[in-house]
C-alpha cells in the first residue's frame, strides 16, 4: 500500500505521525479534544467523554480490520489526530479529526483527511463518511475540498448547547488505469 509522506513543512515544524497509541497518548488525545473544544465552541464535558468513548472503543476493538489511526505528536505531546474506522459493506467512517490550537495553520488537519481519504482509497474502501457540527468551518472546508459532500443534517442538544450535526459522504470509485 503507497503511504504518502509527511510533507517537509510539518517535519520542519517538529510534527511526527505515528499509527498506532503509546502509554498516556489516550490521556492527551481526550485532553485536547476536550478543552480545545470547550475553549473554541462551548462543548460541555459530555463531548469530551463521547471522544474519549469513540478513542477507546477504536483501541480496544478486538478485530481491526482496516480501521487506521494516525496520532500526530510534537515531541512528546498529542497535537492531533484522525481515526478511520471500518464498518461493514466496505464502508469507513472518518472520526475525530483535530488539530490543537498550537498546530494550527500548519496544514496538518488537511494532511491528515487527505492521508486518509488516500488510505481509504488503497484499503479498498467503496464509501468514507463523517458527522460533524454546523461551526467548525476549518473542518468543513477541508472535508468539502477533498470531494465530501453534505448527505444529512440533524439538529440535536448534545455537548450543552443545541447543534446542526452534519453527515459528509465521499464515494471512493476505484481508480481505473488507463493504457
Amino acid at each position: 500500500m503507497i503511504t504518502r509522506s509527511i510533507p517537509q513543512k510539518l517535519v520542519e515544524a517538529g510534527i511526527s505521525v505515528s499509527h498506532s497509541f503509546e502509554p498516556g497518548e489516550l490521556g492527551q488525545l481526550i485532553l485536547i479534544h476536550g478543552l480545545q473544544n470547550y475553549q473554541d465552541y462551548g462543548f460541555s464535558p459530555v463531548h469530551e467523554a463521547y471522544c474519549a468513548r469513540i478513542a477507546s472503543d477504536f483501541i480496544l476493538n478486538e478485530r481491526p480490520g482496516r480501521s487506521k489511526a494516525w496520532l500526530a505528536k510534537k515531541g512528546n505531546q498529542v497535537v492531533g489526530s484522525v481515526l478511520i474506522c471500518e464498518l461493514p459493506d466496505d464502508i469507513a467512517q472518518l472520526r475525530l479529526l483535530f488539530a490543537d490550537k498550537s498546530v494550527r495553520g500548519s496544514g496538518l488537519g488537511r494532511w491528515l483527511v487527505e492521508d486518509s481519504v488516500q488510505y481509504c482509497r488503497e484499503a479498498g474502501f467503496q464509501k468514507v463518511f463523517l458527522w460533524t457540527v454546523d461551526g467548525l468551518g476549518r473542518a468543513i472546508s477541508i472535508y468539502k475540498s477533498v470531494g465530501f459532500e453534505q448527505t444529512e443534517e440533524t439538529i440535536q442538544f448534545a455537548w450543552g448547547r443545541e447543534s446542526r450535526e452534519l453527515r459528509f459522504d465521499l464515494g471512493l470509485a476505484p481508480s481505473v488505469l488507463l493504457l
